[in-house]
């Protein structure tokens, strides 16, 4: 509304009514706000050409032997020729767990029902650990795959971990680019563009 501001109430003020350093305050908040979105979006549109450009780049370089690559396919490193300079594309993978999984716990259940009896329960919480959901209701990824590491010749742990190999769901991927810079140490750095790192 003409000659009213909108406070954080959702109320009209009256323009008149506002103090000024609140009006000043406004208006740098404002402007930079409306600085940093045009650069939001700036990032995005270098975020999509650095995307295009580097799979037209990989499709390339493999046509030269005969192979054509469909998608994104794996983390790939591209180098300057003096050696400077470093595009890294990483791609992601987000796993997810189908209800195999509680085939899986159940069987670990057996195993340590049997292992524990008259000892210290830590083995057993430990276990649980990795099947506690966060607070999204999520379990962690990590907590479980890394079960999968302890070598525990049990037939029933082995058909466990088959269990949870089996119920890995791809759900989405994601590239991430980082651009590096060798600095004066020779070591490569990451090129900030998180504001938050500069």
């Amino acid at each position: 509304m003409e000659g009213y501001m909108e406070n954080a109430q959702g109320h009209f003020v009256p323009v008149d009514q506002v103090k000024p350093v609140d009006l000043v305050r406004h208006e740098l908040v404002m402007e930079k706000v409306d600085k940093a979105k045009a650069m939001q979006e700036e990032l995005a549109a270098l975020k999509g050409e650095i995307m295009n450009d580097v799979e037209a780049f990989v499709s390339l370089s493999a046509e030269q032997y005969g192979v054509k690559i469909g998608g994104q396919k794996g983390n790939v490193s591209l180098v300057s020729y003096d050696g400077q300079y470093q595009i890294k594309r990483q791609i992601s993978e987000h796993l997810d767990f189908d209800e195999r999984l509680q085939a899986a716990k159940s069987l670990i259940d057996e195993c340590l029902k049997d292992w524990t009896e008259g000892s210290p329960g830590e083995l057993r919480a430990v276990v649980n650990d990795a099947f506690q959901v966060d607070k999204e209701g999520k379990i962690n990824v990590g907590r479980i795959l890394g079960l999968r590491r302890l070598q525990i010749m049990d037939e029933r742990w082995k058909r466990a971990m088959e269990a949870i190999s089996d119920s890995i769901r791809v759900t989405g991927t994601k590239a991430y680019f980082r651009i590096y810079e060798r600095n004066a140490n020779g070591k490569m750095a990451a090129i900030p563009l998180d504001i938050a790192a500069l």
